[in-house]
């Protein structure tokens, strides 16, 4: 099968520092794949490069097979990313209408009544959050209109930058179940960045371990779980993790 999208051979170097070294992934349509590793492994660095948003200095990113020449509007509209911090990502001046007219308005997209409704129900919060500012809202609540901001515009895959790591433990069981559900109802392809191991086991059928900018181990959640491993930094993360498959994870 021919994957949604791919990283191939992705270098990005910070001056003397090789953040992210000749690191490849594939992802299936409807996939939900999984980064991990330590502080400083180079996972959110992949994510980013392949957002646009790092420097990459050797590789390439295709969609559906195709390489990209460049991050124009065509890859936004199919690609979107959420970010870690919730009360970063919302500009604090803004309603929440404005902020879900924005992508509208970049990608000239007209529909927006129906979009923002839509949005808004799906992310289980509803119209009369429409007209509210993000500081009157709670963490749970800011990354819900994250997500809402990333899905308007219908994209097919999300890149997902520990989503829920500022939560509290049960907002972000809430969290992650939205996730989820709106993969499965649209149908999306995820590519989840997390330093947690009972998150990644949750969400993604998939995953790959990362140290010091390279892939070390490749594997599926199943063999995680059940602790087939084969690199010790992989164990070493497991015991790091110890009862790492939360109840509150699948609550």
């Amino acid at each position: 099968m021919r994957a949604a999208i791919a990283a191939e051979n992705m270098t990005v170097a910070y001056d003397d520092f090789l953040a992210l070294d000749n690191v490849s992934i594939d992802v299936a349509p409807g996939e939900s794949f999984g980064l991990v590793g330590e502080s400083g492994s180079g996972k959110s660095t992949l994510l980013r490069a392949i957002a646009g948003l790092a420097p990459v200095a050797n590789g390439r990113i295709a969609l559906d097979g195709k390489t990209l020449d460049a991050r124009d509007k065509a890859f936004y509209r199919r690609v979107q990313m959420v970010f870690q911090d919730p009360y970063g990502s919302l500009h604090p001046r803004q309603t929440i209408d404005r902020l879900l007219q924005e992508p509208l308005a970049i990608h000239g997209i007209k529909d927006a009544e129906r979009r923002i409704l839509r949005a808004l129900d799906e992310v289980g919060l509803g119209s009369s959050f429409r007209f509210r500012y993000s500081h009157q809202l709670s963490g749970g609540q800011r990354q819900r209109i994250a997500i809402a901001r990333a899905l308007i515009i219908e994209p097919e895959i999300m890149l997902l930058d520990e989503p829920t790591s500022a939560l509290d433990a049960s907002v972000q069981a809430e969290v992650l179940n939205l996730l989820e559900q709106v993969r499965r109802d649209r149908k999306l392809t995820y590519i989840m960045v997390s330093h947690d191991l009972g998150v990644v086991t949750h969400m993604c059928e998939r995953l790959a371990v990362m140290k010091s900018g390279k892939i070390v181990e490749r594997l599926s959640s199943p063999d995680l779980i059940a602790g087939r491993i084969s690199e010790s930094y992989t164990k070493n993360l497991m015991v790091a993790s110890r009862g790492f498959v939360r109840t509150a994870a699948s609550a």
